[in-house]
């Protein structure tokens, strides 16, 4: 114990309260009927002077500007969240002692991780941001943090892989960048904090008051094939034993990839949403280690199970066909014009002519999806009248690119995969072709410098001052695949639209509420029924 003279009781006593500068703190004296109290001055909330507070029965403090209150006798938060560090008082004659002893770092992390959980669990983003600055503070990694977050939230997404995982590892990518250029000042601190702050909140919201949704328990002996038929079959319960099975087997993520990327190109489907999830999976494992390896391909396998099977609409039937045609796929030379405007079936025929050259078709699919991605035609996301199956917006675009930047991983490493990712690209390119504005200019949103435009904007998602988790994430997405597709070295043409794209995407109004379309298309559906 370390104590140290905080002043004198008659004086206190006389004022009720008193506040010290002790060993580079502010402490607070109060004198009630429950005896001396000792605690930091400034309110854990957001550092408002606890001196300015009101005691009542004898050990309840309230700050008085958000009303926040604290036992001092108990240690209790009451109303709030974040626990105020008090110090233990020893009164000798007419001396006030403190000790200022800090707690050893094990229990510091151990309070923080425990209150951590309770402002994940109550979405408290600001509060995140505190707690991780605690476990910062304290010397313990904050990637542990994330790593608990995963552990605890990820069987209460009910069907499975969210957004909050597919911008994680983007996040993080975007913190170590910080890191590698050094964290010198306290801005620098703060800029690599964010990353964090955002990936926890986000899983956090996905998760904000959903029960959990336990996985099967048993294991059954891995096969690649029996895995992907469970999946296909939409059998959760085999394909987590098998999973769990591979798993105890010590097969790492990447001796599971092709499986999963086998189920996730098996369709046109979820939007794409699937195959992103496979890549953002892997690279999120990759980031923080084997630990989360089985909570995270547990929610994966979950997400490709109730992914919907969109080639399976009208709309999207002739994928199937195009693709048993493909051994006799042709070679014919293309460009990115030459999928602009097409509809999904003429899309996907002209990729089978050409799909005998992998790498030529998908720089001419990624620079179409670039292209519709610039050219969206914005006045139709704010439209309030029309069916649900036009409702469109940015985010919708956002895939052409996303997806395409994951098919080229994916592809990359399971090639027999090409087939199904480059027809897939195609449908994107058919699906977005109705809702652009073919007599767009995109010179306006040129840049001089596409790669030195795009690391420009990393640095500014980290304050993107957007308040939707699905938004902020879309950007950082959008953002970072295209910063990959461009050190990959497209066409000069292809890596202007790109770069175009994202900034007019990023520098454009979205419309998240649709209040008087969705009231229109209510009515209209129920006067149906």
């Amino acid at each position: 114990m370390a104590f140290v003279r905080a002043g004198s009781y008659s004086e206190l006593s006389k004022k009720g309260s008193d506040l010290v500068r002790l060993e580079g703190k502010q402490i607070v004296l109060f004198n009630g009927p429950k005896g001396v109290f000792a605690c930091n001055n400034r309110c854990p909330h957001e550092g408002y002077p606890l001196k300015e507070g009101s005691l009542t029965d004898g050990c309840i403090l309230t700050c008085n500007w958000h009303n926040w209150k604290f036992d001092l006798e108990s240690g209790d938060t009451l109303v709030g969240g974040d626990k105020l560090r008090r110090y233990p008082v020893r009164i000798d004659g007419d001396e006030i002692w403190l000790d200022l002893t800090e707690p050893p770092l094990e229990e510091k992390v151990a309070a923080a991780e425990a209150n951590l959980r309770e402002a994940v669990d109550k979405h408290e983003y600001d509060r995140i941001a505190r707690e991780l600055s605690r476990l910062s503070l304290a010397g313990a990694d904050p990637l542990d943090a994330l790593r608990k977050v995963i552990a605890w939230q990820h069987d209460r997404f009910e069907f499975g892989t969210t957004h909050a995982i597919a911008a994680a590892p983007d996040w993080l990518a975007i913190r170590q960048r910080l890191l590698d250029q050094g964290v010198e000042r306290r801005d620098d601190a703060a800029a690599a904090l964010v990353p964090l702050v955002e990936s926890i909140g986000h899983f956090a919201w996905d998760a904000l008051r959903e029960p959990h949704f336990p996985f099967a328990g048993g294991t059954a002996p891995y096969d690649a094939g029996a895995f992907v038929a469970a999946m296909e079959a939409e059998d959760e319960d085999q394909a987590v034993r098998l999973l769990r099975g591979a798993l105890e087997a010590g097969l790492t993520f990447a001796d599971l990839e092709p499986a999963f990327a086998r189920a996730a190109l098996a369709h046109y489907a979820d939007f794409g949403h699937s195959a992103i999830y496979v890549v953002k999976t892997g690279e999120l494992i990759e980031a923080l280690g084997p630990e989360v390896a089985e909570p995270l391909s547990l929610a994966l396998t979950r997400s490709l199970i109730y992914a919907s099977r969109e080639d399976l609409l009208p709309e999207f039937r002739h994928y199937a066909d195009v693709l048993g045609r493909w051994a006799d796929a042709g070679t014919r030379g293309v460009a990115p014009s030459d999928f602009v405007g097409l509809s999904v079936e003429q899309a996907l025929e002209w990729a089978l002519e050409s799909g005998g050259a992998v790498e030529p078709l998908y720089a001419a699919l990624l620079g179409a999806n670039a292209h519709n991605l610039v050219s969206f035609d914005l006045p139709l996301q704010g439209r309030t009248t029309g069916s649900i199956s036009n409702n469109v917006s940015w985010l919708d675009f956002t895939h052409g690119v996303t997806f395409s930047n994951a098919v080229r991983h994916l592809c990359g490493r399971s090639p027999e995969l090409w087939p199904q990712g480059l027809l897939q690209m195609a449908c994107f390119a058919g699906r977005n072709a109705r809702y652009i504005d073919r007599h767009f200019d995109m010179s306006p949103w040129r840049v001089a410098d596409p790669v030195a435009f795009v690391c420009h904007n990393v640095g500014n998602l980290l304050d993107h001052g957007q308040f939707e988790y699905i938004v902020s994430c879309h950007q950082v997405k959008l953002t970072m695949a295209v910063a990959d597709e461009l050190a990959a070295g497209p066409a000069a043409e292809t890596a202007q639209t790109l770069a175009a794209g994202l900034n007019r995407f990023l520098n454009s109004p979205l419309k998240r509420r649709h209040s008087l379309r969705t009231a229109r298309q209510a009515m209209a559906f129920v006067a149906i029924e």
